[in-house]
């Protein structure tokens, strides 16, 4: 069995449901303060539902993607290898989002819930319906995200699964650490060493997503003559190529292969491959340069793009 699966699940659970959790406990204590805890049970229906929700959608992607593959259509390989980078494509732009979004709107999450709570709670019968969409949307959200990633990394059974019941655990144990016992944690610094673990594997997701990518295309131009020029790079080009990502940088299967521990370690978490080509070293480098130089600076407190104001002319 390969424990070595259930780390990055454990890892974007983790990451995802302690947010979430952070957006419970707010919610909670503003019941509490606001004397209105008898609402608290639909704080809880809808982490309930947000989490069935979520394992819902997953068992809904995990089952299209079986289906293709159990399909006898000539082109349900290809369909199937497509659908699993599409949501590869879906998950690093959705986490790198996070991501950025997160570091920049963490100061703020408080009032922003403490507000939203208090937009409920003045609906008077409806107080509790507003409390439970509120909940539901923050763990659907958060649990989208992880879903979707899963797929995307193509980790299904029981391994990753409990990675993430793990990430699940230790999410709700660090809100009751939080909020219940009032233990002091620094949760500033928990978010950037987590993004910063974030980072390099949605950067890891690149590269597995590129070689998707380069299997549908090498599988269409095999398919017939005509679609052979598919195939951006020849032999004429590098001896060891690719179908689309360029010659190869280099071949490790032989000193770290993937298959094995370590390399199975770094495969699952970071997207190592003991096969890696130009195309998708490069686009590596690039997604660590971008996502992670826009990341530092709003750790930093930096804004990118900033809009100027511009006063009217009198």
């Amino acid at each position: 069995m390969n424990f070595g699966e259930a780390l990055p699940t454990f890892v974007i659970t983790l990451r995802e449901g302690v947010e979430a959790a952070l957006v419970v406990g707010i919610v909670l204590a503003c019941l509490k303060k606001s004397g209105q805890s008898y609402l608290s049970p639909w704080v809880f229906g809808g982490v309930g539902v947000g989490l069935i929700a979520s394992a819902l959608i997953g068992v809904l992607f995990g089952w299209t993607i079986q289906l293709l593959s159990a399909s006898n259509q000539p082109f349900a390989p290809i369909m199937e290898a497509l659908l699993e980078a599409t949501f590869g494509l879906v998950a690093i732009a959705m986490l790198s989002w996070m991501l950025i979004w997160m570091t920049k709107q963490a100061r703020f999450m408080k009032a922003e819930v403490e507000g939203a709570v208090s937009a409920a709670l003045t609906q008077n019968s409806h107080a509790g319906w507003g409390v439970f969409s509120l909940v539901l949307i923050a763990v659907l959200r958060e649990g989208f995200e992880t879903v979707l990633f899963v797929v995307a990394k193509f980790q299904q059974g029981i391994i990753p699964a409990l990675g993430a019941l793990a990430g699940i655990l230790s999410a709700a144990g660090l809100g009751v650490l939080l909020f219940k016992w009032g233990i002091k944690i620094n949760i500033r610094l928990f978010f950037k060493y987590m993004g910063i673990l974030l980072l390099f594997i949605v950067a890891g997701l690149v590269v597995s997503t590129l070689g998707l990518f380069d299997t549908v295309f090498n599988t269409l131009s095999q398919a017939n003559r005509e679609s052979a020029g598919l195939c951006l790079y020849y032999e004429r080009f590098a001896k060891v190529h690719s179908c689309i990502l360029g010659p190869m940088v280099w071949n490790t299967s032989k000193v770290l292969p993937e298959e094995k521990f370590p390399g199975l370690l770094l495969s699952a978490l970071f997207g190592y491959t003991d096969k890696l080509y130009v195309v998708q070293a490069l686009s590596y480098f690039v997604f660590i340069g971008t996502v992670g130089g826009i990341y530092f600076q709003s750790l930093a407190g930096r804004v990118f793009f900033p809009f100027k104001k511009t006063e009217a002319t009198k």
